[in-house]
């Protein structure tokens, strides 16, 4: 079956600090996480067939991914095992000024999926291929990998999302932003964060923010500003959107299911309006929960809060 939304990346399997045991031990709870896996997990909750491309380790962390993904019903068929490197592995960890993070992706599998690992057909048949600054920033092969994905896509007519998400630990500013905004003017979907936006355009106003993404070729912006909502733009049109209220728990991931939420309404006929309501409602509610992964809601969860 054609996949609608496929997504390349990289999966990391996620230990996410809990509360201390009380003895001075810090405990953490196993998931999943990576920008766009949590993203694909979220299209598919949303109700949107989804594929996505990586790399796993011939290791338990791959097969726990691969053991996600099946019971999500997203495709597989386009992840290679590689015996030799292994599955990425982070660890969240929360205080007051926030949720912190230590990553354990030198040399990981997804590092070295490159273009020539790029299932074709897959991204030929979808109706968006979604990919991120950290698809790219992971190595030059993951980066040759995205854009040979996005070639792919624009001569087949299918839509391209992207992701800004920076990450200062993978590679400097500079680089980074002439490879993410190389990759957003070939896109038709840009979903930049206030914070990476700020460091990858040295600009700080939303709307100015806003500008420059779309004078870059996209058609519709989603500037995620964290508690403040979302700025929606378009050539056309402006509108902010208030963050849902929420009980909250653990942010992480949350601009993720946002992203794959929004794809999917869109993918499903929404209007960019309606579908980034129900996107910011996704977000919202997985921050009630720990983790990237778990707490993503499934369809029916948001609409009931949407309804209500």
């Amino acid at each position: 079956m054609t996949a609608q939304l496929v997504a390349i990346g990289e999966p990391m399997l996620e230990f996410n600090q809990q509360p201390d045991a009380g003895d001075g031990r810090r405990m953490y709870l196993e998931g999943f996480g990576g920008d766009t896996a949590n993203a694909a997990v979220a299209s598919a909750r949303a109700g949107v067939s989804v594929a996505y491309l990586t790399a796993l380790g011939r290791d338990a962390a791959g097969e726990r991914f691969l053991d996600l993904w099946r019971n999500e019903g997203i495709d597989v068929s386009g992840v290679r095992i590689d015996a030799a490197r292994p599955t990425a592995v982070y660890f969240v960890t929360h205080a007051k000024a926030g949720h912190e993070f230590l990553y354990y992706r030198r040399d990981s599998a997804a590092s070295a999926f490159g273009p020539e690992d790029v299932d074709a057909a897959l991204v030929q048949g979808a109706k968006i291929l979604h990919a991120s600054g950290i698809s790219q920033g992971i190595s030059p092969r993951a980066a040759d990998a995205v854009f040979h994905a996005i070639a792919l896509a624009r001569a087949a007519g299918v839509r391209i999302a992207y992701d800004t998400n920076f990450r200062p630990r993978l590679w400097p500013v500079a680089r980074a932003a002439s490879t993410i905004h190389a990759a957003i003017a070939l896109a038709d979907i840009a979903l930049p964060s206030i914070d990476d936006a700020t460091a990858l355009t040295g600009l700080a106003d939303a709307d100015a923010i806003a500008d420059f993404y779309l004078n870059l070729g996209p058609k519709i912006v989603a500037l995620k500003l964290g508690a403040e909502g979302v700025l929606l733009a378009t050539p056309e049109t402006r509108v902010r959107l208030a963050a849902y209220p929420c009980r909250f728990v653990d942010a992480t991931g949350a601009g993720d299911t946002f992203a794959g939420s929004f794809l999917a309404r869109l993918i499903l006929g929404d209007k960019s309006e309606a579908a980034a309501r129900y996107a910011t409602v996704a977000a919202a509610l997985k921050c009630e929960g720990f983790g990237a992964v778990a707490p993503i809601p499934h369809a029916a969860e948001v609409e009931a809060a949407l309804a209500g």
